[in-house]
C-alpha cells in the first residue's frame, strides 16, 4: 500500500475546507476515493508528458512525474509518485477543473 501525503500545508488545508462545506461534499468524496485508489495502484492515474509538466510544480515541489486522475464533473486531481528508501510514496500537488487543468498544462491558449 502507498503512502499518500499532501504536497504541502495549503494543500491539506483546501481539503479539509472541502470536508467542512457543504456545498463541496460531492467533490471531498471524489477526492477522497481517488486517494483510496491511488494508495492502492500509485499510477492508476494518467502520466502527464514530462514536456509539459508546468516549471512551478518542478521548482515549487521538485518533481519529475505528474499524474491527472479525472474526478466526476470534469475535476482533475494531480499527483506525483516518488520513492522513500524502498517505500513508494504519492504526493497530492492540487485539484481543478478541466478548464483550469487545460490553462495549467497549455492545452489551450490563455
Amino acid at each position: 500500500m502507498t503512502d499518500v501525503y499532501f504536497a504541502d500545508t495549503k494543500v491539506r488545508n483546501e481539503y479539509n475546507k472541502l470536508k467542512k462545506k457543504k456545498e463541496f461534499q460531492d467533490l471531498y468524496k471524489f477526492v477522497k476515493r481517488a486517494i483510496t485508489d491511488i494508495k492502492k495502484n500509485p499510477e492508476c492515474g494518467i502520466a502527464i508528458p514530462k514536456n509539459l509538466i508546468p516549471r512551478e510544480y518542478v521548482k515549487k515541489y521538485g518533481i519529475n512525474n505528474v499524474y491527472k486522475y479525472d474526478l466526476p464533473n470534469a475535476w482533475r486531481l494531480l499527483y506525483s509518485v516518488s520513492k522513500k528508501g524502498i517505500e513508494i510514496i504519492a504526493i497530492i500537488l492540487e485539484w481543478c477543473t478541466h478548464k483550469e487543468y487545460e490553462r495549467r498544462f497549455k492545452y489551450r491558449a490563455r
